[in-house]
């Protein structure tokens, strides 16, 4: 769902317009309440942050934590650039972070350099998540929490049935997969993290879930999951994973459920905590 350290040749599903890049943002903040709501980073100062995009969250980790320092490493240069620019337009942010070019499976960092680290929608883009991971422990000094969230694109819902709109999804995780990502890595979380050798490995399945109870909350995500999914729509046309007709379809089918009186969204992802040893 964001951006992520990936070797130049991976295939980045969402690209990196200006208008993706503002779309992250609003991701960020659209899910801060969920993802933030079982964070701890107390007592940390000297916080690595892997495939930090356009520091949305970023922002979200110093505003919720005004002790820590974070080091934000992303691959992309346009990336690192929109982050300098958001950062930058909060001076009170001013000395806390850093911003730096670098591959997750290879961080330019001594060992034992962090006291802790975050990662979101990250491992999804990237080839190898055990590399990552390995790499992460590495910089990670012992006692030191990891967070990472990731998706479970298996638990998506969206009712009344729109058929255009299973199709580009499944067609949008089916490019994901066969580019080396993994749209379903959230659930391997705990397997990924016991290999690596982490320790006190925890998960949490987090859940987006709107309905008649909270139909204006259920409007704006139906609308955002729009922009998340044409976010990929020129990739796929191009692959030849989806026709034109399907994209135009899938648009009309989601303004029509956004519209429905007792439309149903659901979703679901996962979020492990573990330390290092």
């Amino acid at each position: 769902m964001t951006d992520q350290n990936r070797s130049s040749e991976f295939p980045y599903l969402h690209g990196f317009s200006a208008t993706e890049q503002a779309r992250l943002v609003k991701q960020a903040r659209l899910a801060e309440a969920t993802i933030f709501h079982d964070i701890d980073y107390s007592g940390a100062r000297r916080l690595l942050e892997v495939g930090s995009g356009v520091g949305a969250q970023t922002e979200i980790l110093l505003r919720r934590f005004p002790e820590l320092h974070v080091s934000c490493v992303d691959l992309s240069e346009p990336q690192l650039g929109a982050a300098s620019a958001n950062l930058g337009a909060m001076p009170w942010l001013e000395g806390r972070y850093s911003l730096q070019k670098a591959d997750a499976t290879d961080l330019p960092f001594e060992p034992r350099s962090f006291d802790a680290a975050f990662l979101c929608w990250v491992l999804e883009h990237v080839p190898s998540p055990a590399r990552v991971l390995n790499e992460v422990r590495r910089v990670l000094a012992p006692g030191a929490p990891v967070y990472i969230t990731e998706v479970m694109n298996a638990s998506f819902l969206l009712d009344p049935y729109s058929p255009n709109v299973w199709r580009y999804w499944m067609a949008f995780n089916d490019f994901q997969y066969e580019s080396g990502g993994d749209p379903f890595v959230g659930a391997k979380l705990g397997n990924l993290l016991l290999a690596g050798g982490f320790r006190d490995v925890t998960t949490q399945v987090k859940t987006f879930h709107y309905d008649n109870r909270e139909p204006a909350r259920r409007k704006t995500m139906i609308a955002f999951w729009e922009e998340l999914l044409l976010s990929a729509a020129n990739q796929l046309v191009s692959a030849g994973c989806v026709t034109r007709d399907v994209v135009d379809g899938m648009r009309q089918e989601m303004h029509q459920v956004q519209n429905d009186p007792n439309a149903v969204f659901f979703y679901s992802f996962v979020q492990a905590r573990a330390i290092v040893y």
